[in-house]
């Protein structure tokens, strides 16, 4: 179980520093797909909601600390964001092209729900997430189109980061 938690952390960092470093930095991008919750989602479908929460909680703390976010929020919404889709880890066979097509879709979606809902609890928070918007509608398309893709990436790595048991 620490080998498997070591490498999703090595895996994570990786991401965290291509999104935060390379895909940012690329400026006729309206947005930056993120990769990094399409790797917890996968991870969380892997190993079930224990581990997915945890490897969202550290894709969070990465992400803080990237990021101009103020220390915590992402912590909290990549947790839940990894918890989630836990819950159908050993209910769902997610090899083909549209089930991780959808999760990515689903995911983006409830990220932003999730965002929302927190940024009614705190007021000063400025947060740049319009539905309606150019930038979320590209979010969503290449996080939906790039799924499939992270996802069968991520398998060449699935007997260093699955679990036996398949719940932390």
């Amino acid at each position: 179980m620490t080998k498997s938690i070591f490498v999703s952390v090595i895996i994570l960092l990786v991401i965290s520093v291509f999104d935060s470093a390379i895909l940012s930095n690329i400026s006729f991008l309206p947005a930056v797909p993120d990769f990094l919750l399409i790797a917890v989602i996968y991870l969380s479908l892997t190993n079930g909601r224990g581990y997915g929460s945890t490897v969202g909680f550290i894709s969070g703390l990465f992400w803080d600390f990237l990021s101009g976010c103020p220390f915590g929020l992402n912590c909290l919404l990549r947790s839940v964001m990894g918890y989630l889709p836990g819950l159908f880890s050993r209910s769902i066979n997610f090899s083909g092209f549209f089930i991780p097509a959808s999760f990515g879709f689903i995911g983006t979606i409830a990220k932003v729900f999730f965002t929302w809902i927190i940024s009614l609890f705190f007021p000063n928070l400025i947060l740049n997430y319009n539905i309606v918007s150019v930038a979320f509608l590209f979010e969503l398309i290449c996080n939906t189109i790039f799924a499939p893709l992270i996802f069968k990436i991520l398998g060449f790595f699935s007997k260093y980061i699955s679990l036996n048991n398949g719940e932390l």
